[in-house]
């Protein structure tokens, strides 16, 4: 059974704090999946980490290629991604169902903590996952590093 992580993003930007959280998974031996809302963005996020420290390289690509497969980090919109990850990380509001979370290793739902929509989105999100007898941390880095600051 799997457990939902919540990054409330304050201090670090989405294109700083993934990296980071995808190095930890893959250092897991796990597969990840990032579903997003939005194709554009996903393309944007893509750039993004290609753009990163040659020494921090992620092997990724977007949904839709020819080795969606094989891919240790894939980048989707849908609900299922080709790679079987063992964790999804959320973006931008992406849904995720208290089945996934209890059938994967990990999910983790990163949201903008400037955006009070994220928030209210994200405040929802934890509702529902807890309310299904999810287990769910909510992370802050309002310290400015992250600290686990509530469980479920």
């Amino acid at each position: 059974m799997g457990a939902a992580f919540f990054y409330h993003l304050t201090q670090r930007s989405l294109e700083e704090t993934l990296p980071m959280l995808l190095g930890k998974a893959l250092g897991a031996g796990w597969k990840v999946a990032v579903r997003g809302t939005d194709p554009g963005r996903l393309e944007w996020l893509d750039q993004k980490l290609w753009m990163g420290r040659e020494e921090d390289f992620l092997p990724h690509g977007i949904a839709g290629g020819a080795h969606d497969a094989l891919q240790p980090v894939l980048l989707t919109c849908g609900p299922v991604a080709a790679n079987e990850p063992a964790c999804v990380m959320t973006v931008d509001g992406a849904d995720i169902s208290a089945e996934e979370v209890n059938a994967l290793e990990r999910v983790c739902i990163l949201f903008d903590g400037y955006d009070q929509e994220a928030v209210q989105n994200a405040r929802v999100q934890w509702k529902a996952l807890t309310g299904a007898g999810c287990s769910a941390q909510y992370w802050s880095e309002e310290s400015g590093r992250w600290e686990k600051k509530a469980e479920s």
